[in-house]
């Protein structure tokens, strides 16, 4: 159980006390809300309940503070329970329990900070999703790392995750991509060819031109164009599929399922996935036909409109895709959560599916979209608008190729996805503690130095009493370490995975001021037992900072290269 929670249970049995006593009366008691004190010196947790209580209770709250505080019974965790105007109760953590502490995180290990909270139940994260007709993007690589960082903590929290990625390989933009490598295939060998209005023109679609012409040569010149395009389309969409995984795995973002639009109009015994949930709306009286186009009436489920599903073309839209994939997820694979992580441009498509899946008979609350918000690239002063190679976008490899891995996911998990950032590409490069990513990094090398230079000199401490840590460094690196259990639960529950790096950052500033205020390993005889005791603390926040930093998807390097 999170100490948080403990907290809460102690509350909560005291207010029920006070209530069999008759000292307090009230009919309905709100929940218990327990917090961290923006003051450390008012405690380690507080709650505000008696200032809730006071009209419903009709007594002072500084009164129903002290009546609740004075029957929270004794408990290890707890050294004091204090009332405290205008109507708060504030909690010290015991200093024993909190040394303790280190023992329970060296036993748990990379375990550290589990929760039980998802109980098992299945949960998709499905992110990026970007349509392969072109490289991933400094805009698609934040929304990469959100829903990489996220799925993480899912797991971690207990949830049974798995990571999706939607290829939009169907539709009017997939045929514009086939055709313009179409169009470099043949221009490459000779052939007169023109580029499609709509066609794409990055120097990529040449590079995959080529590739064919090395695989196969001139022989769809022999064919007709349909054909030609058909084959060609195939062979570049494997292409590009493939080169968004690679790009993607140089940010460490990989996925348990790469799903095809495709496989939505692919019949499975009588129907496709596309049939039923058609033929689910239209049995809900949720479609109607309109100038010969089939309608969905969104309106009546709180859209501000409704949305064609399929043109008089007999094409379906992209929302009818999407309408099919949502019922694919929910309804044929039996996720009972899935959380689609959008871009900003996507933002007003939120309505209209949230409408969709509840005529589809799913608890649209049961559906998250996160809408990961716009990146400007900076360097200084200077906005950075677009590649140096292409003259068009800053792809994902170009930016990890300048500030590397670790930097790109650490910048882009700082800020909330709601919110649109500035990316520093100097700040990001620079190697100094202006820089959290060097910052949080050097503090974790500092912590392998320490325990490097412990096994070359032969320490074992194992038997180190760590009853010795009374330091208020030592006491307040513990402290800080205890807070992951209670963020790896603030951030399933929230979805707000941009709490992990300003964390990481406390982490680090715990474990520096404990560094400089405490020497861990003294060369005086008599400190050998506190040697051996800080020895263990060390230890313990090392399996932290690794934690903390795998759950981010960066790495934990034991020395910093200048």
């Amino acid at each position: 159980m999170l100490v948080r929670d403990t907290v809460g249970e102690a509350v909560a049995a005291a207010l029920e006390r006070a209530q069999r006593d008759g000292a307090i009366s009230v009919a309905t008691v709100p929940s218990i809300e327990i917090d961290r004190p923006n003051n450390p010196e008012h405690g380690d947790f507080a709650t505000n309940l008696p200032l809730r209580l006071a009209r419903a209770a009709r007594a002072n709250p500084l009164q129903l503070a002290q009546l609740i505080a004075e029957r929270v019974e004794p408990r290890p965790e707890i050294a004091s329970v204090d009332p405290a105007a205008p109507g708060f109760i504030n909690f010290r953590l015991s200093d024993r329990w909190l040394q303790e502490q280190v023992e329970a995180v060296r036993a748990a290990g990379d375990a550290f900070g589990a929760s039980d909270v998802g109980a098992g139940r299945k949960v998709m994260v499905e992110f990026v999703s970007v349509n392969p007709t072109g490289p991933v993007h400094v805009g698609h690589t934040r929304g990469a790392v959100l829903g990489s960082a996220l799925a993480n903590t899912l797991e971690a929290a207990g949830y049974n995750v798995t990571r999706e990625y939607y290829i939009n390989d169907a539709g009017t933009q997939m045929e514009a991509f086939y055709r313009s490598v179409w169009t470099r295939y043949q221009q490459a060998q000779g052939r007169d060819a023109e580029m499609p209005d709509n066609g794409y023109q990055g120097d990529y679609i040449a590079d995959i031109a080529e590739d064919v012409i090395r695989a196969e040569s001139s022989r769809f010149l022999e064919i007709n164009d349909q054909a030609a395009i058909r084959e060609i389309g195939d062979i570049a969409r494997e292409k590009m599929v493939a080169l968004i995984r690679e790009d993607l795995q140089e940010i460490g973002v990989t996925f348990d399922n790469w799903f095809s639009e495709r496989r939505l109009f692919q019949a499975e015994s009588s129907a496709s996935d596309y049939d039923r949930a058609i033929a689910r709306l239209r049995e809900g009286g949720h479609l109607a036909e309109l100038s010969g186009a089939l309608w969905f009436n969104s309106k009546a489920l709180g859209d501000d409109r409704d949305n064609v599903v399929v043109r008089s073309s007999g094409e379906p839209t992209y929302f009818a895709s999407d309408i099919a994939y949502h019922y694919n997820k929910f309804s044929e694979r039996g996720f009972d959560r899935v959380i689609d992580i959008w871009g900003a441009d996507h933002q007003g498509h939120v309505p209209r599916m949230k409408a969709a899946v509840a005529a589809l008979g799913i608890d649209p609350e049961n559906l998250t979209v996160l809408i990961s918000q716009m990146v400007t690239l900076k360097r200084g002063d200077e906005t950075v608008r677009a590649s140096k190679r292409t003259g068009d976008f800053v792809t994902l490899r170009e930016l990890v190729d300048e500030v590397g891995m670790d930097a790109c996911r650490y910048f882009f998990l700082a800020r909330a996805a709601s919110t649109q950032m500035e990316f520093d590409l100097e700040l990001a490069t620079r190697e100094s503690s202006e820089n959290p990513v060097y910052y949080v990094q050097y503090a974790h090398a500092r912590n392998a130095s320490i325990l490097n230079l412990a096994a070359e000199r032969g320490i074992d401490y194992d038997s180190g009493d760590v009853s010795l840590l009374t330091h208020p460094y030592e006491l307040g690196l513990i402290r800080t370490m205890l807070r992951l259990p209670e963020l790896i639960v603030q951030v399933a529950e929230n979805l707000e995975p941009h709490h992990l790096p300003h964390y990481a950052m406390e982490l680090a500033t715990a474990f520096h001021h404990f560094y400089e205020n405490c020497r861990v390993i003294s060369a005086n005889p008599e400190d050998n037992e506190l040697t051996l005791a800080r020895l263990k603390l060390v230890s313990a926040a090392q399996i932290v900072f690794r934690r903390t930093l795998t759950l981010m998807g960066m790495s934990a390097p034991e020395r910093m290269e200048r």
